[in-house]
């Protein structure tokens, strides 16, 4: 059986606003040291897969600068390992058209496909948090002889609006995919794990062009009328991170006295690219608990139930608490964070507060996101000494001491 992995990583995140500014969702960073993409590369090559085709659109540098040839994921190989698959205008496109969905994605490579000699594709996505070992569904497909299988796992009835859902026989054959439905009586989710039988998935796309775009959408239901697709169940942990409060419930779930999501299980490591820092320094004066701290990182002050990125400074008198600090970020004394994500290279002022006050206001310019008490800050901005940001707001990536205008700023509706 050969297979070829397709990982789909181009899309953007609006769901997470300043974190995407300037990088890709899959780029993002993830528990201090990862970046999402390293949990789909890693179950790959745990599950002994090492043909893998990164597919990129949307600001994809900073996920090229990471993976580069993929030599923490051994994937650096003379066969197969890992090409990075770039967006590229193609002829046959008069309007210049960029890839406009997941599966326009597919299609735009399926040259790929077929040049690699594939009998399987084994399609995820780039931005879920998850361990899994692919070979029990890739050996279920095969013994079923599925032209399709679907990972798939129960949810809340509630969260069915948030997936594409799916019914399935008691032999596990889906007779229904319906995409982010607003009513259904179905309890299981697509997790956007798919094998397809690469001669299905080549000639489902072929000739394509205007009609399918979205592999949810558009393929899945097309297929599940005319194919033999499946179901498999997974029943270990797994998230979709594409939106602030499951970013940061997910992280935070990291601090569990037993995570759902062991990150020190020899027997499946979590692999990435890794910078080489010195150990985590701990001042005299230092207060910590439940934390996870990454090398580099040097605390004369307190932490709090946080995560503390590599390289992160929180100086004497600064206290951060329930917040996830990333790379590189400087908080002078005296400061407070609390409830807070603050991207890479963030300078915060003596005094500063993030994330002051009970004011729960959800942010008006995004109601239905910056409503749960989460201040974001953006990479490389600069909080001025002294100010007092509420809960629920949105800092841009970038962002000087120029921009604040403290009244607005404070109470949670400025963007």
């Amino acid at each position: 059986m050969k297979v070829l992995v397709m990982i789909l990583a181009g899309g953007a995140a609006p769901g997470l606003y300043a974190l995407t500014t300037s990088r890709a969702e899959a780029a993002a960073p993830f528990g201090g040291k990862y970046r999402i993409i390293d949990f789909p590369l890693s179950n790959c090559v745990n599950s002994g897969l090492y043909n893998i085709a990164i597919l990129t659109q949307y600001m994809p540098r900073s996920l090229n600068e990471h993976i580069r040839a993929g030599k923490p994921w051994d994937l650096d190989r003379s066969e197969g390992g890992l090409r990075l698959l770039q967006p590229y205008q193609s002829s046959a496109e008069a309007q210049g058209a960029w890839q406009e969905g997941s599966a326009d994605a597919i299609r735009f490579n399926i040259d790929v496909v077929r040049e690699s000699g594939a009998e399987q594709v084994l399609l995820l996505a780039g931005n879920h948090i998850y361990k899994m070992n692919y070979e029990p569904m890739l050996a279920a497909h095969s013994m079923r002889k599925a032209d399709v299988t679907v990972g798939v796992l129960p949810v809340h009835p509630h969260l069915t609006g948030r997936y594409g859902m799916v019914s399935a026989d008691t032999d596990g054959r889906i007779t229904r995919f319906e995409e982010k439905p607003r009513r259904t009586r179905s309890t299981l989710a697509s997790m956007g794990i798919y094998v397809f039988e690469a001669s299905v998935l080549m000639d489902a796309l072929s000739g394509s062009i205007s009609q399918i775009r979205h592999i949810g959408g558009d393929l899945m239901p097309r297929l599940v009328r005319r194919k033999k697709v499946y179901s498999y169940e997974f029943e270990g942990y797994w998230a979709n991170v594409s939106t602030i409060p499951a970013y940061y419930e997910a992280n935070m779930g990291l601090l569990a006295d037993i995570p759902a999501l062991d990150l020190n299980d020899p027997r499946w490591v979590i692999h990435t690219r890794s910078e080489q820092r010195p150990p985590v320094l701990l001042g005299e004066a230092a207060h910590v608990s439940g934390n996870l701290l990454c090398d580099g990182a040097v605390v004369e002050g307190e932490v709090h139930h946080s995560i503390i990125g590599p390289g992160v400074s929180v100086a004497a008198g600064a206290v951060v608490r329930d917040s996830i600090i990333m790379n590189d970020t400087h908080i002078a004394a005296g400061a407070v964070i609390d409830r807070s994500i603050i991207d890479k290279e963030v300078q915060i002022g003596e005094g500063a507060c993030i994330g002051w006050g009970d004011d729960n206001t959800p942010n008006e310019h995004a109601p239905g996101i910056l409503n749960t008490g989460i201040t974001l800050v953006g990479k490389r901005s600069e909080i001025p000494a002294g100010v007092r940001l509420g809960r629920n707001v949105l800092v841009g990536a970038g962002v000087g001491p120029e921009d604040f205008a403290s009244e607005e700023v404070a109470s949670g509706h400025r963007v």
